[in-house]
This record gives C-alpha cells, sequence and structure tokens, in this order.
C-alpha cells in the first residue's frame, strides 16, 4: 500500500514538472496565414517511414515464427 501510495505521488508530481515546462515554449510567430502550403501541414519524413518499415518487418517475422510453430505441431 505505502509503495503504491509512493508511486503515485511520484508520478503525480513528474505530470505537474512535466506540464510546467509547456508554458515555457516559444509561440510560433503569427503571419495571418498557414505558414506552410499546402495547408495540411503533416510532417511525413524519414521517422514515420522508419517506423512503417520496422513495423511491417516485425509483423513479418511474427508471422514466420507462428507458420513455422504450428507447422512443427
Amino acid at each position: 500500500m505505502k509503495k503504491n501510495l509512493r508511486q503515485s505521488v511520484f508520478c503525480a508530481f513528474l505530470f505537474i514538472i512535466g506540464s510546467l515546462s509547456l508554458y515555457g515554449q516559444v509561440p510560433p510567430p503569427s503571419t495571418g496565414g498557414p505558414s506552410c502550403w499546402p495547408p495540411p501541414c503533416v510532417p511525413i519524413d524519414g521517422g514515420i517511414s522508419a517506423l512503417i518499415v520496422a513495423g511491417a518487418a516485425l509483423g513479418a517475422k511474427k508471422f514466420y515464427d507462428f507458420k513455422k510453430k504450428s507447422s512443427q505441431i
């Protein structure tokens, strides 16, 4: 019981400290219009592509292991 209370207080402390740091951010400059063109400014770059490739590779390996395990039975 004491451990759960200590963990809850610690998590609440981290949440408060983390949310306070958001107020230290500088707001973006206001130019009156969208800051990029075309307006849906979604940055899809190498990071997202790498995550998609890694997820596909993990799924393929899991499927291969499943097929291998089911054929041995």
